[in-house]
């Protein structure tokens, strides 16, 4: 048995430039839409966001301890200028 031809038809969907309702699908009902996605891929989602609100938080307690240790250091050379004055 040979391979015979099959005749088929091709269809072009279109959008006709008038047509102005295109975006309000995509935003319909966007809440339940982010919360299906995440409840499907939670793993996924865990293993991206972990490591990135980690680094976050790790250079925002480094930025924090870095001006306080900064503004510590400060007074304390004032103190001690004070000191010698005397």
């Amino acid at each position: 048995m040979g391979k015979q031809p099959v005749r088929m038809k091709a269809v072009v969907y279109a959008l006709s430039p008038f047509q102005q309702k295109i975006m309000p699908g995509l935003w319909k009902d966007l809440p339940g839409k982010i919360h299906h996605k995440v409840s499907e891929n939670w793993i996924s989602a865990t293993l991206l966001l972990t490591p990135l609100v980690g680094v976050y938080t790790y250079a925002f307690s480094l930025f924090l301890r870095s001006r306080f240790f900064n503004s510590y250091v400060q007074a304390y050379q004032e103190k001690e200028k004070l000191e010698h004055r005397y």
